[in-house]
C-alpha cells in the first residue's frame, strides 16, 4: 500500500482504499418546516441505531413571544414524555448592536443541574423583531447505546432581545443508559413563529 505523508502536508500515491473504510457522509433523515404558530417540532422516527451520530440544524427560528428561549428534551419512550434527567453547559459570547458592549460568560440560568429533568436550552433570549432569528446546530452521539449516558453538544448565534449578537455553545448529557429514542424542540414561552429543522445522520468513519 502506497502512502507517501511528506508531500506540502497531504497524501499522495494512494493506489486504493480498503473496502472495509466507509461512512463519513451525512444523510438528511427529516426536514421540519414551521411557517405559523406551531408549540412543538417532535421526532419520534429515525432517531434509531442505524448511525451512531445525530446532526439537527435550525434555520432562521423566530419566536412568537420576544426574549424567550429555543430549548430541547429527550424522551427513553418514543415520545410518550418528556423528562430525562441530563446535565449540562452554557458558555456565550455578546456583542451589542451599537458597538459599545461586549461580553464573554458563563451563564448560569440556562445551564441544567444535576438530575435536571428540564429542557435543554440551546438559544436564549431571542428576539421577535421582523429581522431577528437564531439559528445553530445539535449533535446527539449514539443515543441508541445502553451502557453509558448520551452526550450532546451545540452551538447556536442569534439576534436576541436585547439587540445583541449571541454566541452560545452548550454541552452535556442525557443522564440515562436507556436508549433517547425520541426528541422535543420548542421555545420556552409561547409558540415557533417560523423556523426550519433538519434531521441528518452521520455515517463513521471504521
Amino acid at each position: 500500500m502506497a502512502l507517501n505523508f511528506c508531500n506540502n502536508n497531504s497524501l499522495s500515491a494512494i493506489t486504493s482504499i480498503p473496502t472495509s473504510i466507509t461512512g463519513g457522509n451525512l444523510t438528511l433523515i427529516s426536514t421540519s418546516t414551521i411557517s405559523s404558530s406551531t408549540a412543538a417540532i417532535e421526532i419520534t422516527s429515525g432517531l434509531d441505531s442505524t448511525y451512531k451520530e445525530y446532526i439537527f440544524k435550525f434555520y432562521n427560528l423566530h419566536p412568537v413571544n420576544d426574549g424567550t428561549s429555543w430549548q430541547f428534551q429527550g424522551s427513553t419512550n418514543g415520545g410518550t414524555s418528556y423528562g430525562v434527567n441530563k446535565l449540562s453547559t452554557f458558555v456565550e459570547a455578546e456583542h451589542d448592536e451599537g458597538d459599545s458592549s461586549v461580553a464573554f460568560q458563563y451563564n448560569t440560568g440556562f445551564d441544567r443541574g444535576a438530575n435536571s429533568t428540564d429542557y435543554i436550552t440551546l438559544v436564549g433570549e431571542i428576539g421577535n423583531d421582523n429581522d431577528q432569528s437564531a439559528s445553530g446546530f445539535l449533535h446527539l452521539f449514539n443515543p441508541s447505546d445502553t451502557t453509558f449516558v448520551k452526550h450532546y453538544i451545540a452551538r447556536t448565534s442569534q439576534s436576541s432581545n436585547a439587540d445583541l449578537a449571541r454566541d452560545q455553545f452548550i454541552g452535556g448529557f442525557f443522564n440515562t443508559t436507556s436508549a433517547i429514542d425520541a426528541l422535543k424542540f420548542e421555545m420556552r414561552v409561547g409558540n415557533i413563529e417560523t423556523a426550519v429543522l433538519k434531521m441528518y445522520g452521520v455515517s463513521w468513519w471504521v
